[in-house]
């Protein structure tokens, strides 16, 4: 229940969960009963969302303007900055909604090429009612990944492969999501333990390169100390490296 409490305080969960409800209510009264086999198409789809988001967005190199380099400290650059810290486990609504948008868009596109008369209810299967019941797992083994708790054998092993990712090498195991590995591993962007015993932490792992003093986290920490409940203390320690 601690946890549950800890996932719905954020809002993108809040709102992601009450699309996903209405989308299965809608289907369950309106779709046919047969589309309902279509959900378990939404589970790699969002991990192929998950995994490209990750990679390819979430770690793009730093922006040299500090407004962009604010929006991506928002959406993940402060995450691994201050990992312990709640409100920045999950991610944020104006990234979450847009994404979701875009993939039932995309989808429901391509479905009409090939099912035009049922290509609304597919796509509700696979996109809003399949691919955010696997975000919001997503979010539950990630905020999992970074809480001092009690975990399954499934949720420390997750724990085990993510922080590789923060504490390792963030150039490498960009799902979280519970067999999304193969993402990683078929990507090129695994690594096994044998692997890890020869090679060294990657230099100033937290700041994903970034000088920890840099001038753009330092004004990104100050302008978001409230939101995210840093202290001075944190931030200076973060700012020492």
């Amino acid at each position: 229940m601690a946890r549950l409490s800890i996932m719905y305080r954020h809002l993108a969960v809040q709102v992601m969960t009450a699309i996903m409800l209405g989308a299965a209510i809608w289907l369950a009264v309106i779709g046919p009963f047969w589309a309902w086999a279509f959900v378990i198409f939404g589970i790699p789809a969002q991990m192929l969302n998950e995994y490209s988001l990750h990679r390819y967005i979430f770690h793009l190199a730093p922006p040299r303007q500090q407004w962009a380099f604010d929006l991506l400290y928002q959406a993940h650059y402060g995450h691994h900055d201050f990992p312990t810290n709640q409100r920045l486990f999950f991610v944020p609504i104006w990234v979450a909604l847009p994404v979701l948008c875009t993939s039932f868009a995309v989808t429901w596109a391509a479905l009409h090429f090939v099912v035009p008369a049922f290509a609304l209810p597919v796509a509700v299967a696979i996109v809003p009612v399949g691919g955010i019941a696997t975000f919001l797992g997503y979010e539950w083994f990630h905020m999992t990944a970074h809480l001092p708790v009690p975990k399954t054998a499934v949720e420390r092993h997750v724990t085990t492969l993510h922080n590789q990712h923060h504490f390792r090498d963030f150039s490498r195991w960009f799902h979280v999501s519970p067999g999304g590995e193969v993402i990683d591993r078929v990507m090129g962007t695994a690594i096994d333990r044998e692997a890890l015993k020869s090679q060294q932490r990657i230099e100033f792992i937290r700041t994903l390169g970034m000088r920890p003093d840099d001038v753009r986290l330092i004004a990104a920490r100050q302008r978001f100390a409230s939101t995210y409940g840093l202290s001075s203390v944190e931030i200076a320690r973060a700012a020492s490296g």
